[in-house]
């Protein structure tokens, strides 16, 4: 194992970040037909120094190729980059831009989700003129919430510019934060963060933030900074929700030193806080002052920097803690200042003389700089001609590396303040550090666990100029990588962590930050750098370095596809061998054995010669561990080579062919018809993405799923597919009758597994490879012989068993049936099973029990009742297994098993096929036809085999539907009573209509199953049920939403407030008044006077006792849900009066969207009847009595009169279409009759206006059928006078093929009737073209309802004297 770099995360859009730094480096326009190489990948490979180390020979085009790379310099170089230690967050900065790259995770081709930074800010940072971005840092501050792992909770960017300011902004660009320092610009911004002291007697570190000048050196304390800017983002978020503007927080408190005695400083570290000995205290004492220097009791606590750059090359600082207090006075008095300016302008703001140019020029003076603390370099590295360029200290701070323009990389002792080591050739290096644990193993074991953990440092130098990066082992180690990179890539250290962290807070974290990451421009990849601990230890001597190599060596090894078998088993046994420590050996030695390209012989022999070396080795010398895995390995191998024998096609079966079972052909004769059709249905081609089962079973996965324990071979449970292809590779030669049974149980009775898990083995493959085992007529029979072999051997059946007892081993055969959803393998496995046990309790009993005495098994009537629940799911299972017509709601094919339907509780079963009858999308009048026949079916008591034994081959899915569900009914005939199954069908499909409101016809279906219902409780239970459910809201909001707009609303609205369209509403009404109506019926009722259409009889409930619901007996033990008609029985009983009063509410909705009229259906009630809408039905409110406000019942009758107008439009246009749907299946005379009365309104008047609207829509013969129920005919005779004379003036005067009789005719009239007809409007008429006969009959009508005196009675004959005529004439 050696260092390696690894592909962590991807920069997005930068080619973006580019073009917005440096917008005039854009590329310009292509011209049409060429082609942009730029265009085609955003990261494209910048080529630009290909060939840089050769001779720059002048090209064709004149240029050479050292222009070229100048023409391409690097972008990335002239920015300033800085990478969070969290690795989510990217700053690019150039001049006074700046670009912020935030992290997202997302999935790439592969499927395989991925970090990427993409652009999430991007703007100016810069507010004063002339400045730009000189240095940028980002601050991870740690979250203060208990429940923290470690994550920080935002991530803090600090900028430093050319005109000394320091401003700290979040991920988002908001400022919250600047000061000016210093007048001069800032050179680098570095961090320290608390790190947990390794030792006890380390001094434990603060937090700093620190920023260096050209003479200054400024710190800033980390928890004050911490709580400061946790301050201004929380007042930058409130001052946002607010709308307002943030007010401007006070300067930090810092501390300021001039460092002094160096000619230029070009970076710096400040290692912290350090503690001296007593003798490098005398030591310096005497340095310092002399022979005679006082030396103090206690060495006094430095902060200690380190400087970079000349004259001297490098400076070491000490500033003593306490002898500069923090720069605090300026501090007050800019709070001071804030506080009276912000009074100030607020108090010019109220007054309203507030001018925001007097405000500018006092915003834009600087403020005060404090001079800074003079503070003398303690000692140096003086080399005059050398200067420092970059410094970067180690994580432990004991070390420091230096670079400098003469192309050399120092290493400094920063605790000795002397240079260790030199590294040259590396011009314009980047450094970095890199921090490794010692992983937890040998060495832990070897010595006391108590010993603190080492770690080992190695320095990273990125070489710009050759393009390679390098590790190297500290303080004198060699380089242990070496890596080829790009020329423009950036290696970024931050060197911190997180902010905010403390020994209490940091318990239990788990920090996972970047040390080292390398920034490769041209592909966008950010790298990062892993180096194992070992490379820390002696190179060539190291014996685990060459025991990592072999074990490296030794995985390509086995990786190479193209490898002679021969050959690879020499090289992995002498690879082997060759390794020393036993962890490496055994690690060696999985890697062999889990490798999918090394065959079992080469598996086996290298084991089997490792084994051999160990043995002849010191026993005290050999791992233990080691030795038991090689020997325990060799014999699953050899267990694997054995079965692999026997089940090989020339191993042929040799025992005889056992006779066929007894007993089990009745069995098979019994359920053949059924487990016939199951197979047909469940014959279905499917796809399947696993491995053949059927296959080989790979080594490696033999081996996986088999281990030793206490010298005991044992199976692994692991995923369904890897056992059911281990029982595969065991059993499935025995099933087939390919392999010798009585040899292969043998063989594994010899391995040591036990009997039980050979028995779940078995039984998995049988369970799970149903559709193989229906197809084999011997399967049933070699399954008996193995459950009886395997019941034999030693350790299955418990020798101290009782018969009368329940045995663990058939226990284990029945849960695995009844856990199956294999219903055909299941109950064929319990038949054999159950005749195995059967004759296994037999010779057991005859041993014990005189032969005069009848034995009772417990365990016989177990599996009666077993052998019955399987038979009935496979029933059940068939019929579920039906495939849906075409065009009908499909979906998976439900599976279920006998526990899934004892789980589901005593509706399990309706509930299933009530599903089935969904997606079979069967009509409610052809399975009540059903139900029905099946009733006369059971009286005849028919055998259900024989039933399916008479039905033809080909049928149609009607008929295959019946004949399944007949079957299941006389299975289950308490679980799929009548009311039950109607109960679970009306369930099912007004929850499917839930939904999808839009299909009105599954809620009308659900309507019509709740009619079919025999039971009163059971109705009103469901009927209070889907109100209150599924119904009352879409119903309140319909109610709401016509009240708002004030007519039928249109499409848009109705999905908007209900969720469904116009059409789909209208429907959902009409099933509210269906579904209103028959819960009044079967409501307690006795006390009000029964209605023809809201009322049919007394209540229901009242008159019939409550059903009882009962159970199968083999499937008593159900438990779970009650099931929908229990639910229903335990309903209250509901309001009769307020049931009627929303049913009204109901019939004028539907009315209103069934003829789009405009109403306020709420208005056509008073507050009492307001109030009592959308209440429980169950309880009693106040409901309208008595005379209503003659105003509300012209209301009422106004409406009531659209609708009938709207329903004689209905007809006449069914008419003269042909077709026979008149407004749907209501009859909306009945309908508006009955509301009449309900609403007060006189049904004379509506009888009248029907009249009028059928003669004037052309339906006299229907008009004659009602006039003969209207009381008033005076009225009704002057009505229908008024529309005789518009006919007859379309007649004579408006139509456009007059005649030159008509207009004699026309001249013969009398003027009082010629007057009178002129006067008339024929275009009020909907159908003003009537045969002369029927006019003439309204005429006569008319003269009979009109007494003699009445005024218009000369005019009505009149009116027939003309009629006559012009009948004549024609």
């Amino acid at each position: 194992m050696s260092c390696c770099l690894l592909d962590f995360c991807r920069v997005q859009e930068l080619r973006q970040v580019r073009e917005f730094l440096f917008p005039s480096q854009k590329p310009a326009a292509v011209p049409d037909g060429s082609k942009d190489p730029a265009g085609e990948n955003e990261l494209t490979w910048d080529d630009s120094d290909w060939g840089s180390w050769e001779v720059s020979d002048t090209k064709e085009d004149g240029t050479t190729a050292e222009e070229e790379v100048q023409q391409g310099a690097p972008w990335l170089q002239d920015c300033v980059l800085s990478l969070s230690p969290c690795s989510d967050l990217l700053v690019i900065a150039r001049e006074h831009k700046a670009a912020f790259l935030s992290a997202k995770w997302q999935t790439d081709d592969s499927g395989r989700e991925e970090m990427t930074l993409a652009v999430s800010w991007s703007g100016t940072l810069s507010s004063e003129e002339g400045e730009c971005v000189s240095s940028v840092i980002c601050i991870p501050l740690a979250s203060q919430k208990r429940s923290s792992t470690g994550r920080p909770d935002w991530t803090c960017i600090v900028v430093g510019f050319s005109s000394g300011y320091v401003r700290f902004y979040t991920e988002n660009g908001v400022l919250l934060l600047a000061q000016l320092l210093n007048e001069d610009p800032v050179l680098r911004l570095k961090c320290r963060t608390y790190e947990i002291p390794r030792h006890p007697g380390v001094t434990e570190q603060h937090e700093e933030l620190s920023i260096l000048y050209p003479t200054a050196l400024v710190t800033i304390d980390g928890f004050s900074l911490f709580q400061s800017l946790r301050a201004c983002r929380n007042q930058v978020a409130r001052a946002a929700a607010a709308g307002s503007d943030a007010v401007q927080p006070p300067p930090l408190a810092y501390k300021k030193w001039g460092l002094q005695d160096m000619d230029v400083i070009i970076d710096h570290s400040s290692v912290g806080i350090m503690t001296l000995n007593v003798f490098d205290q005398m030591k310096n004492a005497s340095i310092l002052g002399g022979f005679h220097a006082s030396v103090k009791g206690s060495p006094p606590a430095m902060s200690q920097y380190m400087t970079v750059g000349g004259g001297p090359f490098t400076g070491f600082y000490y500033a003593v803690e306490g002898s500069s207090q923090p720069l605090l006075s300026h501090v007050a008095l800019a709070v001071a200042s804030k506080l009276t300016s912000a009074l100030f302008s607020a108090a010019s703001g109220w007054l309203g003389w507030k001018n925001k140019n007097e405000e500018e020029p006092a915003q834009k003076q600087k403020p005060k700089v404090e001079p800074a603390t003079p503070l003398p370099v303690r000692f140096g590295l003086p080399d005059s001609r050398r200067h420092g360029e970059s410094i970067c200290l180690s994580p432990c701070n004991t070390m420091a590396g230096v670079t400098d323009d003469f192309g050399r990389v120092t290493l400094l002792d920063v605790a000795r303040g002397i240079a260790i080591r030199m590294w040259k050739g590396y011009r314009d290096a980047q450094l970095g550090w890199v921090q490794v644990s010692e992983a937890r193993g040998e060495r832990e074991i070897a010595t006391s666990p108590s010993m603190p953990r080492r770690h080992a440092q190695f320095l990273v130098i990125y070489a710009p100029r050759r393009g390679i990066l390098e590790v190297w082992g500290t303080q004198h180690g060699p380089r242990v990588g070496a890596f080829t990179v790009g020329k423009h890539c950036r290696l970024l250290y931050p060197g911190y962590r997180l902010m905010g962290v403390n020994s209490v807070t940091s318990q239990g974290w788990h920090l996972h930050t970047q040390q080292v990451c390398l920034f490769d421009p041209t592909t966008g990849v950010l790298r990062s750098i892993t180096i194992p601990f070992h490379l820390a230890l002696s190179d060539k001597k190291s014996e685990r370095a060459k025991d990592m190599h072999l074990l490296k060596r030794l995985t390509a090894l086995l990786r190479s596809r193209d490898l002679d078998p021969p050959l690879l088993e020499s090289e992995a046994q002498s690879i082997l061998l060759e390794i020393k420590h036993p962890a490496i050996k055994k690690q060696a030695l999985e890697s062999l054995l889990t490798s999918k390209n090394a065959p079992v012989s080469c598996m086996t022999n290298v084991t089997r010669a490792l084994l051999a070396s160990l043995k002849e080795q010191d026993p005290e010398a050999v791992d233990e561990s080691l030795l038991q895995l090689c020997s325990s390995q060799l014999r699953l191998l050899q267990l694997y080579t054995d079965v692999q024998l026997l089940h090989t096609p020339d191993s042929s079966p040799t025992e005889t062919e056992s006779l066929s079972v007894a007993g089990i052909e009745e069995d098979l004769a019994r359920v053949g018809p059924i487990l016939q059709r199951y197979a047909e249905l469940n014959s279905r081609p499917s796809v399947s993405f696993a491995q053949d089962p059927g296959g080989p079973l790979p080594v490696r996965a033999f081996l996986s799923q088999l281990v030793f324990e206490g010298g005991e071979l044992r199976v692994v449970r692991g995923p369904d597919t890897d056992w059911t292809h281990l029982g595969s590779f065991l059993f499935w030669g025995c099933l087939s009758g390919q392999s010798p049974l009585e040899r292969v149980c043998e063989t594994l009775q010899q391995s040591g597994i036990s009997p039980q898990q050979l028995l779940s083995l078995l039984l998995t493959v049988w369970l799970n490879r149903e559709k193989e085992i229906l197809k084999r007529a011997d399967a049933i029979r070699n399954l008996h012989t193995l459950l009886n072999t395997l019941s034999s051997m030693k350790g299955a059946l418990d020798e101290s068993w009782d018969v009368q007892c329940i045995s663990p081993w058939w226990q284990q055969v029945r849960n695995a049936c009844v856990q199956s959803e294999s219903a055909g393998a299941a109950l064929l496995a319990g038949l054999v099973a159950h005749r195995a046990a059967k004759s296994s309790i037999t010779s057991l009993a005859e041993s014990k029990l005189q032969a005069d005495w009848e034995f009772v098994s417990l365990e016989l009537e177990q599996w009666v009742v077993c052998v019955r629940q399987l038979e009935d799911v496979l029933a059940l299972q068939t019929l579920l297994s039906l495939p849906p017509p075409q065009g009908s709601p499909g979906g998976a094919v439900p599976r279920c098993s006998v526990k899934s339907l004892l789980e589901s509780g005593r509706g399990g079963v309706a509930d299933s096929v009530a599903k089935l009858i969904f997606r079979q999308d069967a009509a409610p009048e052809m399975l009540q036809d059903i139900v029905q026949r099946r009733v006369g079916e059971q009286n005849s008591e028919e055998p259900v085999e024989e039933l399916l034994q008479e039905v033809e081959e080909e049928k149609d899915g009607i008929q295959r539907l019946e004949e399944l569900l007949v079957c299941v009914c006389q299975r289950f005939p308490h679980s799929l009573a009548p009311d039950v199954l109607w109960a679970h069908c009306c369930w099912e499909y007004v929850v499917q209509w839930n939904k999808d409101p839009e299909m009105g016809r599954y809620l009308e279906w659900s309507v019509e199953y709740l009619k079919m219902i025999c039971s009163p409780h059971i109705q009103l239970g469901i009927s209070t049920m889907m109100w209150n459910t599924f119904i009352v809201k879409r119903f309140s909001a319909a109610a709401f939403l016509m009240e708002k707009v004030g007519k039928a609303p249109k499409d848009r609205l109705c999905r908007r407030d209900v969720g469904m369209g116009d059409a789909a509403m209208t429907s959902f009404l009409g099933s509210c008044v269906q579904l209103l109506q028959t819960l009044m019926e079967v409501s307690p009722s006795s006390f009000l006077p029964p209605y023809p259409l809201f009322f049919k009889a007394d209540s229901g409930v009242e008159e019939v006792s409550v059903p009882e619901l009962c159970m199968e007996e083999v499937w008593g033990s159900a438990e779970g849900l009650a099931s929908i008609a229990e639910l229903a029985l335990q309903q209250k009983a509901v309001h009769y009066p307020l049931v009627q009063h929303h049913c009204l509410l109901a019939s004028l909705l539907h009315a209103a969207m069934s003829f789009s009229l405009r109403i306020k259906p709420l208005s056509l009630f008073d507050s009492k009847g307001k109030n009592a809408f959308f209440r429980d039905l169950t309880s009693i409110q106040l409901l309208p009595s008595g005379d209503t406000d003659p105003n509300l019942v012209a209301i009422r009758q106004e409406f009531l009169m659209q609708v009938l107008t709207g329903w004689v439009k209905a007809v006449g246009e069914a008419e003269d279409s042909g077709s026979a749907k008149t407004g749907g299946e209501v009859d909306w005379l009945a309908e508006c009759m009955e509301l009449a009365s309900l609403l007060q309104v006189s049904a004379d008047i509506l009888r009248r206006h029907l009249v009028w609207e059928l003669y004037n829509q052309g339906l006299d013969l229907r008009a004659e059928e009602v006039m003969l129920e209207v009381e008033d005919k005076d009225v009704l005779g002057s009505q229908l006078l008024v529309l005789t004379g518009q006919r007859l003036a379309f007649s004579l005067l408006h139509s456009q093929t007059q005649t030159k009789a008509t207009m004699e005719l026309l001249a013969r009239l009398p003027p009082t009737l010629c007057t009178w007809l002129k006067a008339m409007d024929p275009s009020e008429l909907r159908c003003p073209s009537v045969p002369l006969q029927q006019s003439s009959r309204l005429v006569s009508r008319v003269i009979e309802m009109l007494p003699e005196n009445h005024a218009q009675y000369s005019i009505a004959l009149h009116l027939l004297e003309a009629v006559d005529s012009l009948q004549e004439d024609k």
